[in-house]
């Protein structure tokens, strides 16, 4: 049973598209969709009512995503948009992130949880600062795979050169990123070169068009099989007569895997415990891994909250006060250091308070700014945070969905800060 959930859930592949303003991202989305026939003929039909402004009469396929009245004034995307669609082979989620470098912080916000990144290149503009931006965004949040398409080949007629050029320049920015797993495509969104069907238009290029790729694609290590790490979301206590003594520990499993029997510890507690049951959709199972949503029994009727996080006992994260953290700010109010906010790490909260900033990132030139004096939206630095109460945790690197964290501003409850702890 554990073994057919997992699979179905490794034919998911979640990905987001990023690059500068009008480099395609929301065309090259909407020909994806139109290409492999995963849109509706009322979705046709309504693009073709609103495309008056193709003078060639073409389907406006960017407006698949381009939910926004006002990304369609303006001609850009300014939320992050959701796309589902499927192929025989694989199922589909993507994020359309915004291009202008005031939305970084939604770009960040789609990137969490993505696999792959698609990059695009503008084949007449290179590789440019928004491109470096989102480069470095998706190395700090560890997304596994990036694709960098080079899109609108056919305005430069499809010159081999061209492409070559920006897969060099490209390739230096990756090393110094630290971005290993990296394919070159080089495409044009607008007339479907190598988006679904190889382009007859560029015969140099021997690789596999994108969507074959993103098919392909292995993302089953992807996830940490190693590390058994179980956030309580919920603590289950009907009090009902028939289950007078039910006691279990809700959540959803991010990594590793647990049977009946494990020896585990409650953190940040450190009490000690065994498991007596697991189960799944209301059947009790012998085993349960990571991306399963599962309700634990303990064989102890031990003090466990919601936010406490459930690991076997000899595999541990860190649990402490004080973190080091890279963090993307998402507020329009600069960051001061000492000021005191809420944060969040999986189910926990805690009080915290914004120690000390060490460096900014210059996107430009990758380099470190040390001791800046002000942190405003989308810069990303790194800092050290103190919280009111010991938090357990993994270093982002290790396992993204046990090192990520966000700040919340305690008076208006909004999100100011991703965190990735280092």
């Amino acid at each position: 049973m554990t073994r057919i959930v997992k699979r179905r859930r490794m034919d998911i592949l979640r990905f987001i598209t990023a690059g500068s303003v009008d480099d395609g991202k929301s065309t090259l989305i909407g020909r994806l969709l139109y290409d492999s026939k995963s849109i509706m003929i009322d979705q046709i039909d309504a693009i073709k009512s609103q495309g008056k402004n193709k003078l060639n009469g073409a389907l406006d396929l960017s407006l698949l995503t381009d939910g926004l009245r006002a990304e369609r004034e303006q001609g850009i995307t300014i939320d992050v948009a959701y796309k589902y669609f499927s192929t025989p082979k694989r199922k589909f989620i993507i994020a359309d992130a915004p291009g202008h470098i005031q939305y970084t912080r939604n770009m960040v916000t789609g990137a969490s949880t993505a696999n792959l990144a698609i990059i695009l290149i503008d084949a007449r503009n290179g590789v440019e600062e928004q491109t470096l931006r989102h480069s470095l965004i998706s190395s700090l949040l560890g997304i596994p795979h990036v694709v960098v398409a080079i899109n609108k080949m056919d305005l430069v007629g499809y010159s081999q050169d061209v492409f070559n050029d920006i897969v060099i320049d490209y390739t230096a920015a990756a090393k110094t990123l630290n971005i290993t797993d990296v394919q070159y495509i080089p495409i044009s969104a607008l007339n479907g070169d190598n988006i679904v069907d190889r382009s007859t238009n560029m015969p140099w290029y021997e690789g596999d068009p994108l969507l074959n790729y993103l098919e392909t694609v292995k993302i089953q290590n992807d996830v940490n099989l190693t590390d058994a790490r179980l956030p309580v979301q919920y603590v289950i206590r009907p009090q009902t007569e028939k289950l007078h003594d039910y006691r279990g520990y809700a959540g959803k499993i991010l990594s590793g895997s647990y049977k009946k029997g494990d020896a585990v510890t409650v953190l940040p507690s450190g009490l000690q415990s065994k498991i007596k049951a697991i189960e799944t959709s209301g059947t009790e199972v012998n085993e349960a891994s990571a991306l399963e949503s599962v309700v634990v029994h303990l064989e102890d009727d031990i003090d466990v909250s919601r936010g406490d996080i459930i690991v076997k006992s000899d595999n541990q994260p860190t649990v402490s006060q004080d973190l080091e953290v890279m963090m993307c700010w998402m507020d329009t109010k600069p960051l001061i250091p000492g000021n005191k906010y809420l944060l969040q790490a999986n189910s926990k909260v805690v009080r915290s308070m914004v120690k000390e900033i060490e460096y900014k990132l210059d996107v430009n030139n990758l380099s470190k700014q040390f001791s800046p004096e002000e942190i405003k939206l989308n810069d990303i630095f790194k800092a050290t945070i103190k919280t009111a109460s010991p938090i357990a945790f993994d270093s982002y690197k290790k396992l993204r969905t046990g090192g990520s964290a966000v700040l919340i501003d305690e008076t208006s409850n909004v999100t100011v800060a991703a965190c990735m702890i280092q």
